[in-house]
């Protein structure tokens, strides 16, 4: 990881409200709060994973980001080529065009996400020929190359996506995404709909393509025992807000607000003599649309007291690169998981 260059991307108060219609003329009387105030940085070479339940906010984050959604508020400066800070919220589709080579997606599911109807050398020359590459030989030359860094053989160019298993599949979306040569890719639960052997490859593949190419990474997820391999920072976010940010060997080790420690305890432990104690949250989710009063976690929070309920916590941070939205985050002891040292070597032995 690199920092000495600044961010490549700066998020600060992002915000998308889907409004709620009913009626005949189809008035709006209500917002969903899909993503309320929320706000980090990755730096060249980084990966900062969102994590949490289904419904939390995450996904519909990283589609702001890459400008799928047009957000309610907020900044997304993203650094250009040229080394300047362009706030990506603001900009017009046409505007945006010369960003696109800098910012690519990794979609979660590797069946859906390939055209059947065409081959690999032209869904992965797709992005060239449309940014310009019109030379056939050029293309095919440069989807050999990028075959061979997903390791693949240049043989399968001309084979459709039916001939392929998932993990496969999955490294053809990874050399689509790679093609125009981003320095940021958003990958949304990548690995979620491969098996666990195959899972750990891709997770390999990954971090071995993000020294080679100093990627940044945005790691959509909700499995953390993936998170933990793959992550530099994790934020976890709660309905629509992150509750707790921070280097991921910390956050598994100590963590400091009572979601993230639910989360953790999901998490499996491969060692027999060692038995983590399961925290089961009572309740549902809260709405978004109607947040509860407070901390929006209260409802199902263990250790919530009477400022909980009333007061909404703020995002602050309490140790060097920590942050927490959790009023009684200093005086908890929470329950911790351990985390490998190094992450290559743990995620193949998964």
């Amino acid at each position: 990881m690199n920092g000495t260059a600044g961010p490549i991307l700066e998020v600060e108060g992002l915000k998308k409200y889907f409004p709620i219609r009913k009626g005949l003329l189809r008035r709006v009387v209500g917002q969903v709060r899909a993503v309320d105030d929320v706000s980090f940085t990755i730096a060249p070479g980084e990966t900062l994973s969102l994590v949490g339940e289904s419904g939390c906010g995450k996904t519909t984050t990283a589609r702001c980001i890459l400008r799928a959604l047009r957000p309610t508020a907020g900044s997304i400066r993203f650094r250009t080529e040229e080394g300047r800070m362009i706030d990506v919220a603001s900009l017009s589709r046409g505007e945006l065009r010369p960003l696109r080579r800098r910012m690519q997606m990794i979609f979660q599911d590797p069946f859906s996400s390939l055209n059947p109807r065409m081959t690999i050398a032209d869904i992965i020359g797709e992005p060239l020929l449309v940014n310009g590459m019109r030379d056939a030989k050029e293309r095919r030359r440069r989807v050999a190359e990028l075959l061979d860094m997903v390791q693949l053989p240049a043989a399968y160019m001309n084979r459709f996506p039916h001939a392929f298993s998932g993990g496969q599949r999955q490294r053809i979306g990874i050399a689509r995404a790679l093609a125009l040569e981003p320095a940021l890719v958003v990958a949304d639960e990548p690995v979620s709909a491969l098996d666990v052997s195959v899972q750990a490859q891709i997770v390999n593949l990954l971090l071995d393509l993000q020294d080679r190419l100093g990627l940044a990474y945005l790691f959509v997820a909700h499995d953390l025992s993936v998170v933990k391999h793959m992550s530099h920072r994790v934020a976890v976010m709660y309905v629509g807000k992150i509750v707790e940010l921070a280097p991921t060997e910390p956050l598994f080790t100590r963590p400091l607000h009572p979601y993230t420690e639910a989360l953790l305890s999901a998490v499996p432990v491969p060692d027999p003599r060692r038995r983590s104690k399961r925290i089961v949250l009572e309740g549902e989710v809260a709405d978004p649309s109607r947040p509860p009063p407070g901390c929006a976690f209260h409802p199902r929070c263990r250790y919530a007291v009477e400022r909980c309920r009333l007061q909404v916590p703020a995002l602050r941070e309490i140790l060097p690169g920590r942050a927490v939205r959790c009023h009684r985050a200093e005086e908890l002891e929470l329950q911790a998981v351990a985390v490998p040292a190094d992450r290559r070597v743990a995620a193949r032995a998964s």
